[in-house]
Formats: structure tokens, sequence, C-alpha cells
């Protein structure tokens, strides 16, 4: 049926197997892993292809093992084995792989999870990476030699629309879903443009990000506890001679230092002689109304401070960052993903969440 899909949506099909709504990263891998399995799909997009309004867009994002909650690193090697098909499918590489570096007060619950979570094994970080780091007293650190990683995001998406289009997928910018409607008597749901066109699918996803409470509210009455947030992401200038150091090709990790603040960090990759390194302050935020130059004032701050005391060697802090860059995301209360039926009326026509390699991949096997 995918094979049909893009010559079909030519002649005007209004009807599909799977309709998924939203073509950031999450949209984008389950648009791919519906056609993979030969499932007809349309990926639609309320604004252009590759934007920059939500959380997909950008030079870089991090991949690790390392996470408190045991049930997240299984989910993350497996999307490893993923990315690694989708890059041999599509012949070119977003996935930068890197150590994955953990350091921590030998007191912090979450940050022996991690660790233990990630296989993570102490390592002497003075004979590994020189001087670059500064550790405190009662502070671990541990190594996992490829449980880290940097994706280049917005090449990610457009390889995964790519590979989707590929497959026989039909994929559409510029269309805001303004409707998701169950009629009485029809299998699956229809789904309503603000155009007023319609689109009938067997399945809906819902992957609209920090558009989803807007969304769901209004075609359902549902709450879902999710908060848009509004951060600003921080590249900050490293010292003359130190450049090398600190870049992926040199080895260095990506690290997440679990103090107060938690900062995490990637490797110098996508601008030449700085480094990004933030800490998990975001401001809430409407994704409607965003004032793009604001954030948490304060992050800055936080950050120097973490910078002077950790790689003051290495890392410049004199007139903050060198520059920002806007990001939003949505965060739930416990902080883990959405993934689940809409319910009701919809009944399990209608699936809520994010999708990544992994999860994207679930979905596309109700068509296999």
């Amino acid at each position: 049926m995918a094979a049909d899909a893009a010559a079909a949506a030519a002649n005007g099909r209004l009807s599909f197997d799977v309709i998924v709504l939203g073509a950031g990263i999450m949209g984008s891998c389950a648009a791919h892993a519906a056609a993979s399995r030969g499932a007809s799909v349309l990926l639609l997009e309320r604004f252009d292809l590759l934007h920059h309004l939500g959380s997909s867009h950008g030079e870089s994002r991090t991949i690790r093992d390392a996470y408190a909650k045991s049930y997240y690193p299984p989910m993350v090697r497996l999307a490893r084995r993923l990315w690694s098909d989708a890059q041999a499918d599509a012949g070119y590489r977003v996935l930068t792989p890197s150590p994955q570096l953990c350091i921590g007060p030998s007191s912090n619950a979450s940050f022996l999870a991690a660790v233990r979570n990630g296989g993570e094994e102490e390592v002497d970080i003075e004979k590994r990476w020189g001087s670059v780091f500064r550790i405190p007293d009662g502070w671990v650190t541990a190594v996992s030699e490829l449980g880290g990683g940097v994706l280049s995001a917005t090449k990610a998406v457009a390889m995964f629309q790519t590979l989707a289009i590929k497959k026989g997928a039909v994929v559409r910018d510029n269309t805001e879903v303004v409707g998701i409607v169950k009629k009485e008597g029809e299998d699956g749901v229809r789904v309503v443009t603000i155009k007023g066109e319609e689109f009938h699918g067997a399945k809906c996803i819902v992957t609209v990000g920090a558009w989803a409470s807007k969304l769901v509210k209004s075609v359902a009455g549902v709450e879902l506890p999710v908060q848009p947030v509004h951060k600003l992401t921080q590249y900050w200038k490293i010292k003359p001679g130190h450049e090398h150091e600190l870049t992926a090709e040199a080895g260095f990790p990506t690290f997440s230092s679990y103090g107060k603040p938690f900062v995490y960090s990637t490797p110098s990759l996508e601008f030449p002689g700085l480094i990004k390194i933030n800490d998990d302050g975001r401001s809430p935020c409407d994704p409607d109304r965003r004032e793009w130059g604001s954030g948490d004032g304060a992050a800055a701050e936080r950050v120097a401070r973490w910078i002077q005391e950790f790689m003051p060697g290495h890392v410049e802090t004199a007139g903050g960052p060198v520059f920002r860059q806007a990001c939003m995301c949505a965060m739930t209360p416990d902080k883990d993903f959405i993934i689940d039926f809409l319910g009701g009326e919809f009944g399990e026509d209608v699936v809520l969440g994010p999708g990544s390699p992994v999860t994207g991949s679930r979905w596309g096997q109700q068509w296999g």
C-alpha cells in the first residue's frame, strides 16, 4: 500500500492507513516506521518542514545510555541500532558516537543509578582527559565508552522524512489540523485541516510536541499534563590552544554533572571553537506566544559558575556565552514521555506521544 501512497495523493487521495500529525523528529520517525511496514501514510506539518519553532531543530542533541530510570537505557540501546539502520539506508551519518561521562557526588542516588543503568565504570579522569576537569572531593567520575553521542537534529529530521517518502509516505507542510473526528459507524477517524480538508485515517498518531495540550483539549476536551517550556541553549568559547581537546574527533565525551545545578554538555562539534554547556533550567511558555529572547535569566550565571569550578582552564566565561539558541519542549510532571491511546470515543484509533526510532518502530509494528 505504501508504494501507491504518493501517486494516490497526486490524485487527491483522502484515505490512509496512518495519519501522523507533527513532522518533527517524533512524527517523522513514526511515519517512516509505519511506511516501512507497508502502511499508506500521510504526515502533516503545521509549519514549514524543518522549521525552528519547536523541539527538533538545531545542530546537536545528546544521546546517552545513562539514565536513573532503568527502563530508558534499553530503549536508548535499541534506538542506536535503529539509528544505524536508518543511516545505512540513507547513505549518510547523523549520529556522531562519543563516550558518556557522568560526574556526581558519591551520595547522589540519581547519579549512582544512572551510572549503574548505563553500565559505566569509574575512571581516572585526569589520566583520560588531562587537566580539562577539576572534580571536587567526594565526587565520582564514571564513563561508558560507547554510551554517548551527538545527533545532528535538523539533519536527522530531514533524513527520516526522506526515508519515509522513499517508502511511499505523503508529506505535507503548512497544513494546520484543527479537528480529529470520530464518526458513528465509521472505522478510524477523520482529520480536519484549517482549510476545510478532510482525510480519513485508520489510525492517527499525534506528535505535535509543545502543541499537544492545545490540540488534544480542542478535539477531545482532555487535559494533558504537558507544560510547554522555553529555554536558551548556550554556546561558550573554548580558551585558545584547547579547541581540539574538546572536540568529538579528539574523543571528548558528552557529559552530565549531577550537582546543583544539573549540567550537561556535548563535545565541540557544530561550531569550531565553541562548546555547548547548559543546565536544566527552563521557563513555562505558550508555544504560540513565545518571547524568543527570554528565558531563565540566571541560567548563564549558573553555568558560568559551574564552568569556573569544573573547567576553568579550558572554557571562557568572561562576557557570558558567545550566543544562545531558542528551544522549546514539552514537560510532564515526572519528566517521562506520554505514549498512550487517547481513549474515550476515539478508543485505540488515536495515539498520543513522542516518537523516536524506538517508539516510532513500536507504532509501526501494527502494520507489519
